[in-house]
């Protein structure tokens, strides 16, 4: 038989997890630290309260390039990418012919003239295969897609990050929220490596992702690490996180059994695009818009302590099944159990009375609206 763990990838950054005491897991199939010595909860709870260096290697980078990257990607995507100004990130989605989702993604328009009229791609290591190939399929003689294996990804998030990067990156914490740029990251000892920056992230805090070349990913995580403020942070608070701040997580809360509308990210759709269409599933979203969709993504608080994890039933009231919760677990922010899920429409506004079915027992919650903890995104000062 084959040996499972031999398919197993790693970033350029495991030996430096090992090295940190990070508990190494399997996850989109890579080696990844679930948690470093000081656990989830405090990992947690320090990225809140100061700044945490995740690895995010293994997700995928690419850039879009030809005669009108935007033009051919937007038969893809619902995202207005036209309108998209040099140096912004817009979030969007693949989507199928029948507006299910086939990946959430970051897409940037590059503000540097070698790529002026292209696209820069950041989308989920566990789809990025399937991801650049459908592109390339669909949009071939359109436009080239160059996958860029030669970089890595680190996010630096919290209330501190800006001021952290700003060591390195002089000028970078006046970066509006969804921006990016090409940069150079100062080493200590005065050695200079290229880097793109995005100002945005996946906890809900102020925060950077770094793309970096991988020879050089080491060297730029050491001495973000070398900060008082800054902790290694692993996937197990990188969920509970971005659990907190109502993000979704593919292939658990969006997949392509859901649309945009039922996933509640109708936002993503601009008034163009609903008007003009000509999107995959266009006409089923927009009729979902007009009119509404049958099931909705929704924040599910539990009265008391027990947490409602993935694929609990969701009940009505008076005890008829109506949805399930996608995620869910503890909040160490909120201090408490949180989750989000899918409930019939007529269930999904806030305050709407739900039971849970947790270990054979009807557990008592709410529908509540997200985020669980506020979002404290970077926002520019007039």
């Amino acid at each position: 038989m084959a040996d499972p763990a031999a398919d197993i990838k790693t970033t350029p950054l495991h030996a430096l997890h090992v090295s940190l005491g990070g508990k190494m897991v399997p996850f989109a199939g890579y080696s990844m630290p679930v948690n470093y010595g000081m656990g989830v909860l405090k990992e947690h709870l320090h990225t809140r309260a100061q700044a945490g260096l995740f690895d995010v290697s293994h997700m995928g980078q690419a850039e879009l390039t030809g005669a009108d990257p935007a033009t051919a990607l937007e038969t893809l995507i619902p995202g207005d990418l036209k309108a998209l100004p040099p140096g912004r990130i817009r979030y969007s989605t693949l989507l199928t012919e029948s507006g299910g989702i086939i990946d959430d993604l970051m897409v940037t328009r590059p503000a540097e003239p070698e790529l002026a009229g292209g696209l820069f791609l950041v989308v989920n290591a566990a789809c990025k295969d399937g991801d650049l190939a459908h592109i390339e399929r669909r949009l071939a003689g359109k436009v080239t897609v160059r996958r860029r294996d030669d970089l890595a990804l680190l996010a630096l998030q919290g209330p501190v990050a800006a001021a952290v990067l700003a060591r390195f990156v002089p000028g970078c914490d006046a970066m509006p929220f969804m921006s990016s740029r090409v940069d150079r990251f100062m080493l200590p000892g005065g050695a200079a490596v290229p880097v793109r920056l995005f100002r945005s992230g996946y906890t809900g805090e102020d925060g950077y992702e770094i793309s970096v070349p991988n020879d050089a990913v080491e060297k730029v995580a050491k001495a973000l690490l070398e900060q008082a403020e800054v902790k290694p942070i692993g996937l197990g608070a990188r969920d509970s996180l971005r659990l907190e701040a109502g993000l979704c997580l593919y292939g658990s809360d969006i997949d392509t059994s859901t649309t945009p509308i039922e996933a509640n990210l109708s936002w993503i759709i601009s008034k163009r695009r609903r008007l003009e269409g000509g999107f995959p599933g266009d006409k089923k979203i927009i009729e979902q818009i007009n009119t509404g969709a049958p099931k909705l993504r929704v924040g599910i608080k539990p009265e008391g302590r027990a947490p409602a994890r993935a694929h609990t039933e969701i009940l009505s009231d008076d005890g008829e099944p109506i949805g399930e919760i996608t995620s869910g677990g503890f909040g160490p922010s909120v201090n408490g159990p949180i989750a989000m899920g899918y409930v019939k429409t007529a269930y999904a506004t806030p305050g709407t009375k739900v039971q849970l079915m947790v270990r054979g027992q009807a557990l008592p919650a709410e529908v509540v609206a997200m985020p669980f903890a506020p979002h404290r995104y970077f926002k520019t000062k007039a």
